[in-house]
């Protein structure tokens, strides 16, 4: 049965989905549902009164006479705004989808109970800080006296689903998931042996290209893997991607921060923009927490206490990912390749350790999974494809299985007041690996990179190593205080967009495969050229759409076109009129991108089968979708490289010979997809952003459902490679699937200048109006104030929830 069919014959049995729906009906039920903004509610479990102040753009601010109650707070208005969030999260981390979606979740399930994040969760619960544990117990409690206090979200009544306690492991298991979302490394190496398998190094290096050419792939024979020949599709890693989103774009981010010296007030600046998948709801929920300690604005995590990027009064940060590699497949030799109980380790047999997992399956009956682990990792191959089961076995080792909690550093972050006490908390941030920028009211900027980075002995964590032989082991972890800082930088910034941040002379591999650095230049560019920076131009940079790519491109297309017709004609005279900016207007970003994506797959026929390269054009890793250009823009200065050669052709094909051949090919598609009028090929009509329903907003749910539970689609400014990023899958144009999710500014001279966004909005509850209403300032790169005191909150208050605790009666 296929999971569209699936899905339908559960929707069938739900005809509540089918009544929000319906015109009029939808909005009287959905509001029963609203979470309670207003008034007095008395819950167990509070020390004194809370107050719950939400503002204009349905932020709620959090004002508790201590941090019990404070976090009790959060956990309540978390739970409020996104309790299917919530539960959709838990049992994505916890391998139970099936017991919601019933067989077409157990692939998934399979995967993520082998991959083990709740396990870790709760075997690292010991090592949590006392406070930190004092934290979650008092926000789990928040969660819970939700859950008994107001009518479930409609998606519980749709899906037939009853929310179990929260816990908190739960949280640090909210936790690994982060972490495993920001550290996909595991499919570049997979993908890479693939392609060594089937093309050999060469090819492999060049569709694949390293930051570390002084060191070329070596692949031993063992390593060469000839049982991945066969593999053409990835179902178990697919399986998980239709729940999490696709990972093939990059999870990044933009992140600076700008001394006094080259702003307009005398003071930091410091900005970050969040780049990730987007969906409906929001990843991100703003908070004010105002307790004890904590006086802050900012951004949390539905699932995690505290803030994960902010400010608090005397200290901001904001974060991009670093994408350190911290995850490697070993092969393993077994026993028996059909029911093995041992391994072979530097020839001595080792007993598997397994650990018995058994799925609940919603309209059917329990799986039983084993998953067996060598000293490196669980077997991977079954979970990850039904191809695989018969290939060469593979583990994998992954750092963060030996990371402490990440709810220790998230604490000491937000309650950090200098640089010396925001270090230690890095120090503790082990995974995922960031790249945090730092400014203070004292004047001081920074930057620090954090993680557990492993040392290599052997290899270079590029494609699977034997693992029988122990000849590629990890010999420890890049030291903390080796890892890539700085305080207050001569020139004035710091700046990251998940690009190369080291020198080709630091010792340590941190990764191989960084973002191509156009967003760096470009932001760094722009931070150079000014003296007087405020809030507004750090905005107009982080609004910027210029395209790098495009400038290094646009003159070989213009110079090779010889339009074979009017259509193409226009198609070239508008790239060449064209400003190299994405915006909503722009005929020649359209032109310039489908020109591009045929010149991209005529070269990669020239070397792969077809299905290679659709996953290719797909891509296996979250940077992976990004490392083409920087090979394309080479090789159009080799006019007469074999790259450019067909081989099913008697001719020899030269670089202008194919450039004029995709024009031909990316016009008539255009004409074909989007009308022959080249007007209807603006950017913002073709590239559009739709924010889905995690459950009920994907294709194989019904339209009018899905219309119901998704955004309305909104044009997108900005690509792939543009600091305002909305990014699509080159297979797949031009839908947007990953994009710009939270922007912050923060002004350290005067905090009620900070301003920021998110989107689509604060609450994931049907028809309400702060579901959607952030999406449109958002896309226009426009924010609302970041509200830091009372004062400030009450000038924009729209309501006011006063929470009590409930008084036990004598007995």
């Amino acid at each position: 049965m296929s999971a569209f069919t699936q899905v339908l014959r559960m929707l069938r049995m739900l005809p509540s989905a089918m009544a929000v729906a319906a015109p009029g009906v939808g909005p009287w039920i959905a509001r029963r549902r609203w979470p309670r903004a207003e008034g007095l509610l008395t819950l167990p479990g509070l020390h004194g009164k809370v107050e719950v102040l939400r503002d204009t753009w349905g932020v709620p601010h959090i004002f508790a006479s201590d941090e019990h109650d404070l976090f009790f707070a959060q956990g309540y208005v978390h739970g409020q705004d996104r309790l299917w969030q919530l539960e959709m999260g838990r049992r994505l981390v916890d391998g139970r989808l099936a017991s919601l979606l019933g067989p077409m979740g157990v692939s998934a399930d399979q995967f993520l109970r082998t991959m083990g994040l709740r396990h870790m969760a709760e075997q690292s619960w010991a090592q949590v800080d006392p406070e930190a544990r004092a934290i979650l117990e008092a926000y789990s409690a928040g969660i819970n006296a939700r859950m008994a206090a107001e009518p479930l979200p409609y998606e519980f009544t749709v899906m037939n689903a009853e929310p179990t306690p929260w816990t908190p492991v739960d949280c640090l298991a909210r936790g690994n998931l982060l972490a495993m979302m920001l550290g996909g490394n595991h499919r570049i190496e997979l993908f890479r042996a693939r392609l060594v398998a089937a093309v050999g190094e060469d090819v492999a290096n060049a569709l694949l290209p390293q930051n570390a050419p002084e060191t070329p792939l070596i692949v031993p024979k063992e390593a060469r893997l000839p049982g991945l020949k066969s593999v053409k599709t990835m179902s178990g890693l697919d399986s998980v991607d239709d729940v999490m989103g696709d990972p093939t774009i990059v999870s990044g981010s933009n992140n600076w921060v700008v001394h006094g010296q080259r702003t307009k007030s005398g003071q930091p600046l410091l900005a970050n923009d969040v780049h990730i998948p987007l969906s409906m709801p929001s990843t991100w929920y703003e908070n004010g927490l105002h307790g004890g300690r904590f006086q802050h604005v900012g951004f949390s995590l539905p699932g995690v206490p505290m803030l994960i990027v902010g400010h608090n009064g005397k200290v901001a940060w904001g974060m991009s990912n670093l994408g350190p590699d911290t995850q490697d497949f070993y092969i393993e030799k077994l026993d028996d390749p059909k029911a093995p109980k041992q391994y072979l380790y530097q020839d001595t047999w080792h007993d598997l350790e397994v650990r018995r997992e058994e799925i609940p399956v919603k309209g059917g009956a329990p799986v039983v999974l084993e998953v067996k682990s060598t000293r490196h990792g669980p077997l991977m191959n079954t979970v990850m494809a039904d191809e695989m089961k018969d290939g060469e076995p593979l583990s994998l080792k992954w750092a963060h299985r030996e990371c402490q909690p990440l709810i220790n550093a998230v604490l000491k972050l937000n309650l950090a007041a200098d640089w010396e006490s925001f270090r230690a908390a890095m120090k503790r941030w082990e995974g995922p690996g960031q790249n945090f920028v730092y400014a203070d009211t004292a004047g001081n900027i920074g930057f620090q990179s954090t993680g557990k980075i492993p040392i290599r002995q052997g290899h270079q964590g590029l494609i699977p190593m034997p693992g029988w032989t122990g000849g590629a082991e990890w010999t420890g972890f890049i030291p903390f205080e080796e890892l890539p800082a700085s305080f207050n930088p001569p020139a004035g910034y710091a700046a990251t967009a998940n690009n190369k941040i080291t020198s080709d002379d630091y010792p340590y591999l941190i990764a191989h495969n960084w973002f191509p650095g156009y967003r760096a230049k470009r932001i760094t560019d722009l931070l150079e050229a000014g003296t007087q920076h405020t809030v507004e131009s750090m905005r107009n940079i982080q609004a910027e759409t210029y395209s790098l790519p495009a400038e290094a491109l646009r003159p070989y297309f213009l110079a090779a076109a010889l339009p074979a017709d009017d259509l193409q004609r226009q198609a070239v005279d508008a790239l060449k009129a064209w400003d190299l900016r994405f915006e909503p207007e722009a005929v020649g970003a359209t032109v310039f991108q489908a020109w591009y994506i045929e010149v991209l797959r005529k070269l990669l026929q020239h070397k792969l089968e077809p299905s290679l390269v659709k996953e290719y054009l797909l891509g296996q890793y979250e940077r992976h979708g990004s490392l083409h250009m920087p090979f394309v823009i080479g090789l159009v200065s080799q006019p007469d490289s074999a790259w450019w050669d067909d081989p099913k052709t008697p001719e020899k094909e030269t670089r202008d010979d194919i450039l004029r051949a995709a024009l031909g090919v990316a016009t008539a598609w255009l004409a074909k997809t989007y009308g022959p009028k080249p007007e209807a090929w603006a950017w913002g009509q073709v590239h559009q952003l739709t924010y889905a329903h995690q459950t009920l907003g994907g294709p194989a749910i019904p339209g009018p459902i899905r219309r119901v539970f998704n955004s309305r689609p909104v044009p997108a400014r900005g690509d792939n490679y543009s600091v305002d990023g909305a990014s699509f899958l080159w297979a797949n144009p031009f839908k947007v699937v990953h994009g710009t999710a939270l922007r912050m500014i923060v002004d350290m001279g005067d905090l009620s200048r900070s301003v920021s966004i998110h989107s689509p909005g604060q609450t994931e509850h049907l028809f309400h109006k702060h579901r959607d209403d952030l999406m449109e300032l958002n896309r226009k790169v426009e924010f609302h104030p970041m509200l830091h005191t009372r004062q400030a909150v009450e000038q924009h208050r729209e309501a006011t929830l006063t929470l009590t605790p409930a008084v036990a009666l004598a007995k």
